[in-house]
């Protein structure tokens, strides 16, 4: 059934969300997500994406007790509720009964919880330690927007799992949102960061007939300088708006279905991984349409 945030036939109005969290403050945090939350639907944009754990900060690992929320929590209801037809992906520290703790983002729109993905490839090397704090999530899923469009929502090192970012496009996945982290220092001499992630995202726009929404936060934390640069890649590979390193703002652009088709039938990766097994090895539904 097609989804009433559609703007128009084949087309989705999709913005990175690029800015600084404070570390920590859950309240201050919603505040500045429902302000720009509150800009998206003034431009009637479709979909939003948020930097990774975007509610909390970088360092919210090591504070995962005092800020882990479960997914029916009323903050996350309230950004659902505010969110309105606009799919909202945001950043956030889940628990869960068993106690377990997860660097997560959730989906949210028209007052409803629609998917929650758990980080996978936890980073833990260089300046960074998802694994000391958090547990690792299972294997993502694609979901449905409207009957053109279908989301994933990889969370920063999960891209630079190529096995993962296949699995999701053989599910079917045409635009995957990618909620980062990133800075400067994070890896070690020798790794140029946004250069890097240059190459990953249009690598795997192209490679996957997909669009590609990033959204990476700024300002410092920890000792680690964030350097924004928040875009959105299309499915032939070229980046088709993108952020400066240090504002706070919106980067928009419209995604278009016939453009995917068209880029699709010209490298038709997706087309020719389909029928491999390798998706329903992992335990892909082989009933899931591609």
């Amino acid at each position: 059934m097609p989804d009433s945030t559609i703007a128009a036939p084949g087309t989705l109005h999709a913005a990175a969300a690029q800015f600084d969290s404070i570390p920590g403050d859950l309240d201050a945090n919603c505040a500045r997500h429902l302000a720009l939350i509150a800009q998206a639907r003034e431009r009637h944009l479709d979909l939003l994406v948020f930097p990774e754990l975007s509610l909390v900060g970088h360092g919210a690992g090591r504070h995962a007790p005092e800020l882990g929320l479960e997914p029916g929590h009323a903050l996350i209801q309230s950004l659902a509720d505010a969110a309105g037809p606009v799919r909202t992906v945001f950043g956030f520290v889940e628990t869960d009964a068993a106690g377990q703790y997860y660097n997560s983002v959730a989906t949210v729109g028209d007052g409803r919880l629609l998917h929650v993905h758990r980080k996978v490839n936890l980073a833990t090397y260089g300046r960074l330690d998802d694994g000391k704090y958090y547990a690792r999530g299972g294997l993502p899923r694609a979901f449905t927007l409207d009957s053109r469009w279908s989301l994933a929502t990889p969370i920063c090192a999960d891209l630079w799992n190529p096995a993962l970012v296949h699995e999701l496009a053989c599910q079917g996945a045409n635009v995957m949102a990618a909620p980062i982290s990133s800075g400067l220092e994070a890896v070690g001499t020798g790794f140029d960061n946004p250069a890097g992630w240059a190459v990953n995202l249009q690598f795997h726009a192209m490679t996957y007939g997909c669009y590609l929404v990033m959204a990476n936060r700024t300002d410092t934390e920890d000792g680690l300088t964030f350097w924004g640069g928040s875009r959105i890649v299309d499915p032939f590979g070229q980046v088709i708006a993108q952020a400066g390193n240090t504002a706070t703002q919106l980067v928009c652009a419209r995604l278009d279905h016939d453009t995917l088709r068209r880029a699709r039938f010209l490298l038709p990766t997706v087309r020719d991984a389909r029928d491999s097994g390798w998706g329903s090895r992992l335990g892909r539904d082989p009933s899931m349409p591609l």
